[in-house]
């Protein structure tokens, strides 16, 4: 009974996250120069209502940055701190000890899917063909990350869907506040978006970007008829 109790808060654990991402509907994509920067950035966009946020890789110490969120915004229930550009399941298991709640990856990776299902962590690869988009479905993939977006842009997603309605897509490279709308109407669940959002860090102006989140979030929901 103990270890049925335990599954399904498991499973419960990882709907939540996912319909927390999907709800927002928004995924700041952080880059940035130091683990300071990324930090201010990410609350920026908190501040702008992304409750989703997602600490790439690519930033020196991001395992150190995501923990510092995760225990920052343990007593906010709606914000979600997920970890990007992982490429290998190694990295994913580091991002998930430091709290990361989801993993993003710009192409998909086998081991890192067997990863993530073990520990009950959505995995959310980057894929551009169906063939891609069939194995990761297969592998577990709860969401698949469309990149780099601005390769097809919004129409492409309605083609996907049609031999695959069971999909869910997050867009992300080519996603601004022009065609948002456009992502979401032809049926994403949600966006990534990083230097359309982020940019402003680079001149020290994090009100600018907690500007942008507000608005990338009204864009959504109106899209969504809310």
């Amino acid at each position: 009974m103990k270890n049925r109790l335990e599954v399904v808060i498991s499973v419960l654990k990882k709907i939540d996250i996912l319909t927390k991402v999907v709800d927002c509907g928004v995924v700041a994509v952080v880059r940035a120069d130091s683990k300071e920067e990324a930090a201010k950035i990410s609350e920026a966009c908190v501040k702008g209502g992304i409750q989703g946020i997602e600490v790439t890789f690519t930033v020196q110490g991001a395992d150190e940055v995501i923990k510092e969120l995760a225990t920052l915004y343990q007593e906010n229930p709606d914000v979600v701190i997920g970890a990007g550009t992982v490429l290998d399941a190694a990295t994913a298991r580091i991002a998930i000890l430091a709290g990361a709640q989801f993993v993003v990856s710009p192409a998909f990776d086998e081991a890192t899917a067997t990863l993530c299902n073990l520990y009950q962590v959505p995995y959310m690869p980057g894929c551009m063909t169906l063939t891609e988009m069939k194995r990761a479905l297969e592998a577990g993939v709860d969401i698949v990350k469309l990149f780099p977006g601005s390769a097809f842009g919004p129409d492409f997603v309605k083609a996907v869907k049609a031999p695959l309605p069971q999909i869910n897509i997050m867009p992300t490279g080519g996603v601004d506040l022009e065609n948002v709308d456009k992502w979401i109407k032809n049926g994403c669940v949600a966006v990534g978006v990083g230097g359309n959002l982020v940019a402003p860090a680079k001149t020290g102006e994090y009100e600018k970007i907690t500007e942008y989140a507000e608005q990338y979030i009204q864009k959504v929901q109106a899209a969504r008829g809310k």
